[in-house]
């Protein structure tokens, strides 16, 4: 069974997209494609089938990552009892993920930020009304964190 992963911030075009595309690739660079599966959602319902904002993509790019085929959809009950780990990227799609999370699987819910090694932020700031730095920024973040999330990731995955 693969250890499943859902990144969450609102609409799923700028920051849980960029989660995504940086952790699937090193999902593949740490050759655990086989035993980890990754999603990204939105707690909003904006932009159901669009791709990542271009501005993400082109950032994400820049870096070596291809964000092109992923999609936005918005959080499902289903998503719940269907990954092992949700991981949000601010305080608000927390918030709004523990209002719509069973008790059950309350544990899973989490901020990408906690998993930092080097980086001090509590969150992934949405970088949808600024400029060319937020984007940046995202991907520092994101890139640091995505380092610690797989190490914890294949403990459990391996283990599992």
């Amino acid at each position: 069974m693969r250890y499943a992963i859902l990144f969450v911030c609102m609409g799923n075009i700028c920051r849980s997209p960029t989660a995504d595309g940086v952790f699937r690739q090193k999902v593949m660079d740490h050759n655990l494609g086989h035993a980890v599966h990754v999603d990204s959602a939105g707690t909003h319902n904006y932009h159901p089938g669009s791709p990542p904002d271009a501005r993400s993509q082109a950032a994400a790019a820049r870096r070596g990552y291809d964000l092109s085929a992923l999609r936005a959809r918005q959080v499902v009950a289903a998503d719940y009892a269907t990954f092992d780990l949700i991981l949000a990227m601010d305080w608000d799609n927390l918030a709004l993920l523990q209002d719509g999370c069973p008790p059950e699987h309350q544990h899973k819910l989490r901020r990408l930020t906690e998993f930092c090694q080097q980086q001090n932020s509590p969150v992934v700031p949405d970088p949808y009304y600024g400029g060319e730095r937020g984007f940046e920024h995202v991907l520092d973040l994101v890139e640091d964190a995505c380092e610690g999330l797989i190490s914890y990731v294949r403990q459990r995955a391996c283990a599992g």
